[in-house]
């Protein structure tokens, strides 16, 4: 079974980038889409980003578009989500989560979609 760790948040001001990444353990997550989600207090959880197996697709929420950048990299197992500009409002745990399809070339946006979850990395991101 596939495991997924998080790592990458912290606290950061407004303005300021991070870089999150995903690694899976275990097993591999080669030929499926891999996808970033986030949930804030008292809020349900929603797609950040996702990523298709070969990355040759991209998904942004319109929130985040043209602030974070998804990419993997096969080789290393990982996936990773370039957040520049923060926000206040990007303050979340943010979660990446693995496709439950193979090779499926149109992403996905609904949590459960996905089928493996990593445990979440908390972003504050201060005004």
């Amino acid at each position: 079974q596939v495991q997924l760790v998080e790592s990458g948040g912290g606290l950061v001001q407004a303005g300021g980038s991070l870089r999150l990444s995903c690694a899976a353990s275990g097993g591999t997550f080669r030929g499926y889409a891999v996808g970033w989600f986030r949930q804030a207090p008292g809020k349900e959880r929603d797609i950040v980003a996702a990523i298709t197996w070969n990355a040759e697709r991209t998904y942004y929420a319109d929130s985040v578009k043209g602030r974070f950048t998804i990419s993997r990299d096969n080789a290393k197992n990982t996936v990773y989500l370039q957040m520049n500009s923060l926000k206040p409002e990007d303050t979340a745990v943010y979660y990446c989560a693995v496709d439950s399809l193979m090779f499926v070339p149109v992403l996905g946006a609904a949590p459960s979609r996905y089928k493996y979850w990593g445990q979440g990395t908390q972003v504050i991101v201060s005004s």
